[in-house]
Formats: C-alpha cells, sequence, structure tokens
C-alpha cells in the first residue's frame, strides 16, 4: 500500500487499469498477469542491484527473501513475455521478471499497449474532472492537446520565473 502513495507507481497501476478500458478478454488476462508480475511481485535493479518492489513481495519475508535468492529463475521484463506467463498463487514464484529500472518497466509497459492491443483508441484519466476520457475523435484530441498547451505555457512561464530569479 505504501508504494501507491508514490505518484509514479500509482501512475503505471493506473495506466494497467487503464489499458484494460475495451480490451478484450485475452487482453485482460494478459494485463492482470502483467500486473501480478510487476505491482504485485515486481523485481528491477538500482544501482546494479535487484530490489523488490511489488506490493507482494513487499508483505511477504519469506516470499522477498525467497525473490531476491538465487532459488528463482529471474528474467528481463518484457511485458509481452511476461503477459503469458503463468503464475502461482499458492507458492512461492519460480519465476520473477526484473525491470532495468522501475521507469524502465513503465516505458515497456506503455509501449507494449500502444502496439499489442487491439483497441482503436486511447484512453486517459483527467486528473482536473477526474474523469475517463475517451480520445476517438479528432475534436477530443484537439481538446486535449489545447489543454496541455495550456498547461505547458504555464510551466515554461513559472520555470522562466524561477530562473530569473536565481541569477
Amino acid at each position: 500500500m505504501p508504494l501507491l502513495a508514490d505518484p509514479s507507481f500509482a501512475q503505471f497501476s493506473q495506466e494497467i487499469g487503464l489499458a484494460s478500458l475495451g480490451a478484450s478478454d485475452e487482453e485482460i488476462e494478459k494485463l492482470s498477469t502483467v500486473y501480478w508480475f510487476t505491482v504485485e511481485f515486481g523485481l528491477c535493479k538500482e544501482h546494479g542491484e535487484v530490489k523488490a518492489y511489488g506490493a507482494g513481495l513487499l508483505s511477504s519475508y519469506g516470499e522477498l527473501l525467497h525473490a531476491i535468492s538465487d532459488k528463482p529463475e529471474h528474467r528481463a521484463f518484457e511485458p509481452a513475455k511476461t503477459a503469458i506467463q503463468p503464475y502461482q498463487d499458492q507458492e512461492y514464484q519460480p519465476i520473477y521478471y526484473v525491470a532495468e529500472s522501475f521507469e524502465d518497466a513503465k516505458e515497456k509497459f506503455r509501449k507494449w499497449v500502444s502496439t499489442g492491443m487491439t483497441r482503436t483508441y486511447e484512453v486517459r484519466y483527467n486528473p482536473h474532472t477526474q474523469r475517463i476520457e475517451v480520445l476517438d475523435s479528432v475534436d477530443r484530441l484537439e481538446n486535449v492537446i489545447t489543454q496541455i498547451n495550456t498547461e505547458m505555457l504555464h510551466l515554461t512561464n513559472a520555470l522562466d520565473k524561477l530562473k530569473a530569479t536565481l541569477c
């Protein structure tokens, strides 16, 4: 649960949920498997060391020790392969997927979703309205682009003002 307080981790978990909207049953199964091997039992490297970030690992001292030992197989995180790997929900995992970094895992996941899903549209969470938006028309996309451009203008202005006060 504490990792969900981290904005980057919470966004990753949310992106898995957003990817499920409009997905086929087969794609939902693959997404849930990716969720299992990342949000629940994910490992990633930090300064060359394997670290746990999955909630299932962090809440189970025994499985955490098992995961970072040489007993299970450690494979590189590749969403397309991870998505079809059977998992064990009654015993310790025989296989864990290790990302090069948490950011690398997010980027690989995003790329996999954008190329590997059959959905013909995108969805996004709008934090201002706290709603999910379906981006399935040019008008909707142009509206989002206008909103983002306005936010970029405000951020650029803020950065310029901060730089001016530092000089």
